[in-house]
């Protein structure tokens, strides 16, 4: 009988236990955090109707998605640094990238997986392969576990890519700074109105303040600056103040309702280094094991990656119950069309990223984009 592993319970990996499960193929999550609530589940995430809404229905789990929908949150809105509204355009309604809260969603996928399915708080320490596709696990506390198909669903420093591939991810240059505001229509009415409904970008040549509307009065912030890594290490998020000053003065001149996203901050900032695999990232096929997700082509944020990580988990998980007894056209299947796709997905990051971040006319070349021009 075939054991199959699961490394890491983000939306990808849940997303191929349970499309399995759907199939009658049994699987087993391991999860490095103690418990579903362990550590924050990040913002919104649109889920596009090409991907991510149909790996939800191959899940059957569409339903149980459009419950969770945060109406008028596909809403898009670019401002220049001084508050002047260059584009808007609002939520049509059409479904085409609904938003939800990763929370929610992956709350959704936990609760449609058997009791057990996901072991928590298992951490993989080393992969041993044993010959004729098998490996064996070893977790931090010392077990091991043999498996016949191991899939690598643990993110951008995947334990389980090494198997597979020597490339490592490498920064892209630009890192963003994460601070929330609460009850904003009433506590912070200015900000709140200049972001609007959905998402906002106030960006210019190198640095840039994105922020989304959450449920209950929720400003999600992601402070963009394109330093080097030693810049960004030297931000002292032990004191928080000091952290926001630091990341403030980056936009002195800035309308005060943007920069407030940033000086008003309710929690301690968050920093996070942005790193990307090269454009193209692939490996000769590997008995016993795959890749999914970030593990398998991690791309700078533009949107795509957790409908990327989803659309994974489901085909493969389709591949899988296809191919019952043969795991490896299974996997072959698999990973070409995933190339494919990916490939594809991660030079339109680029793009994007570039737009945002890299272009001496920011934020024009991206709103020609958003445009359709």
């Amino acid at each position: 009988m075939t054991h199959i592993a699961i490394i890491g319970a983000g939306l990808g990996g849940l997303t191929l236990a349970r499309v399995l499960h759907v199939h009658g193929i049994a699987a087993t999550v391991y999860e490095a955090d103690a418990s579903a609530d362990a550590r924050t589940q990040g913002g919104m995430l649109d889920i596009h109707d090409y991907n991510g809404q149909l790996a939800l229905k191959a899940a059957g789990l569409f339903d149980e998605f459009r419950r969770i929908i945060h109406e008028g949150g596909e809403a898009t809105r670019v401002l220049d640094p001084h508050g002047k509204l260059l584009l808007d355009q609002p939520d049509d309604g059409g479904g085409r990238r609904p938003e939800v809260h990763r929370g929610e969603l992956r709350r959704i996928l936990i609760d449609a997986l058997p009791h057990g399915t996901i072991q928590w708080g298992r951490k993989v320490t080393a992969v041993h392969p044993l010959g004729d596709g098998r490996h064996a696990l070893t977790f931090a506390d010392g077990s091991t576990v043999i498996a016949s198909l191991v899939v690598g669903a643990d993110g951008a420093w995947s334990r389980i890519r090494p198997r597979l591939s020597e490339v490592k991810p490498a920064y892209v240059g630009t890192s963003f700074i994460e601070t929330y505001l609460f009850d904003a229509d009433v506590r912070h009415p200015a900000s709140a109105k200049i972001v609007g409904g959905g998402a906002m970008l106030a960006i210019a040549h190198g640095k840039g303040i994105v922020a989304h509307r959450e449920a209950h009065g929720v400003l999600h912030t992601y402070v963009g600056l394109t330093k080097p890594q030693a810049w960004i290490a030297s931000i002292d998020v032990a004191n928080a103040e000091a952290a926001k000053a630091c990341v403030a003065a980056e936009f002195d001149g800035w309308a005060p309702e943007l920069t407030a996203l940033i000086t008003e901050g309710e929690t301690a900032p968050v920093v996070r280094t942005i790193h990307a695999l090269p454009i193209g990232h692939r490996w000769n096929r590997v008995p016993g094991t795959t890749l999914l997700g970030d593990a398998a082509h991690l791309m700078p944020p533009d949107g795509k990656g957790a409908n990327l990580a989803m659309h994974d988990g489901a085909e493969l998980g389709k591949a899988i119950a296809a191919h019952r007894g043969n795991v490896e056209s299974a996997l072959a299947q698999y990973e070409e069309s995933m190339f494919t796709r990916s490939s594809k997905a991660a030079a339109e990051a680029a793009i994007t990223h570039a737009l945002c971040f890299d272009d001496a006319n920011a934020p024009h070349g991206l709103i020609a984009f958003l445009s359709g021009a």
